[in-house]
Formats: structure tokens, C-alpha cells, sequence
């Protein structure tokens, strides 16, 4: 079963998902690392990201503190990453 790891971000998303693209672009750009697991290859997370966000949207994202966002702007993402000092 697949899981967050405690010390990282991780982002569950679909190539055929727009935010997520945009999402995944932000994070490549910002040099951030992250673990992507894509729920097209993986389908069984999508209840693990659902459990998460109590919602079926995507991209979930997971941050180190435990908290998460689905579907987040740019900005979002930014004001979280600084908020953690990662930017």
C-alpha cells in the first residue's frame, strides 16, 4: 500500500490532470523533491489520497507538517513552502 513519508512532500496525481501538471511543474521549478505517485499507475492510492483529503479531487498534496492541499493555486503551494521554509 502506498504511503506519505513523515519528512517529505508528496503529491498524488494523473498525467491527464491539468492541476497537476501545474502542480508538478511548480515543485520541479522551485527545485523542490517530492514524491509523485501517479494514481493512473497506481489506481489503489487513489483511495489513500482520498482518505487523506476526504475528497476526489486531485492533486493532493501531503507537506512534512502532516497538513495537505487539494487542487492548490501556485500561490498556495508558495505560501506553504515558504511557511516551511523550504523556499
Amino acid at each position: 500500500m502506498t504511503s506519505t513519508a513523515p519528512d517529505t512532500i508528496t503529491m498524488f496525481g494523473a498525467d491527464w490532470c491539468r492541476d497537476c501538471l501545474r502542480t508538478k511543474k511548480q515543485l520541479d521549478e522551485l527545485g523542490i523533491e517530492y514524491t509523485y505517485i501517479n494514481l493512473v499507475e497506481e489506481p489503489a492510492a487513489a483511495d489513500v489520497a482520498k482518505e487523506i483529503s476526504g475528497r476526489t479531487n486531485i492533486p493532493v498534496v501531503v507537506y512534512p507538517d502532516a497538513t495537505h492541499h487539494v487542487e492548490p493555486s501556485n500561490d498556495d503551494v508558495a505560501a506553504k513552502l515558504r511557511e516551511l521554509s523550504l523556499i
